[in-house]
């Protein structure tokens, strides 16, 4: 069943993980997965920027058109799941520094389930406060890394010394990656490419 680790990863992870190595997913229901988690902070960001509008803690709520609304949460959308696929190849690459011989499909599932919790932090959109939003993803951040020093070692088949060096390998390349993508961002809107805001 599509997203049938959701409730496992959160209730009970390190168990989760036994299972999910237990019965090693395809490659299509990881990408399905991602597709479907993806959604969620796409969908919340447009309806909050279009409909209820941010506050920013002074002056009034920001609201966006909801053409450009819709552009920057299609990007959103493609970025986390470039995000995660380029995140899965760098742990299949660095794996074998440290002794495991994983497939890109047990790599893709340990980056696709590490993300989940920074994903469903999109919910906290529908409260568009940003301190708010900040707190929530400070707690999904915090999970997302917690999954992955918990995970590693089960998922990688190697002993929890090295599988916390290669998680904090993977952590590493992961904060690479959204520095990447937030440099990215600036530049797409220095180019004329920003948010058009309503009046």
């Amino acid at each position: 069943m599509i997203l049938n680790h959701l409730w496992g990863i959160y209730a009970h992870p390190k168990e989760e993980w036994h299972t999910i190595d237990a019965r090693h997913e395809s490659l299509r229901y990881s990408l399905i997965h991602i597709l479907l988690v993806a959604l969620i902070p796409s969908i919340c960001a447009y309806y909050s920027a279009v409909h209820l509008g941010w506050s920013i803690g002074v002056g009034e709520k920001i609201f966006l058109t909801a053409n450009s609304a819709l552009m920057l949460s299609v990007a959103m959308y493609f970025a986390l799941i470039i995000g995660v696929l380029a995140l899965a190849l760098l742990a299949h690459w660095m794996a074998h520094t440290f002794g495991a011989e994983p497939t890109y499909t047990q790599t893709l599932e340990l980056s696709s389930y590490t993300s989940t919790p920074l994903f469903m932090v999109g919910l906290a959109a529908l409260y568009p406060e940003l301190w708010f939003v900040m707190v929530v993803g400070l707690a999904g951040l915090t999970y997302s890394v917690y999954l992955l020093y918990v995970g590693v070692p089960i998922l990688m088949h190697i002993p929890e010394e090295r599988g916390f060096i290669y998680a904090s390998s993977v952590v590493t390349s992961g904060l690479i990656l959204l520095v990447t993508l937030l440099a990215a961002t600036a530049i797409l809107w220095s180019s004329g490419f920003g948010p058009a805001f309503t009046h």
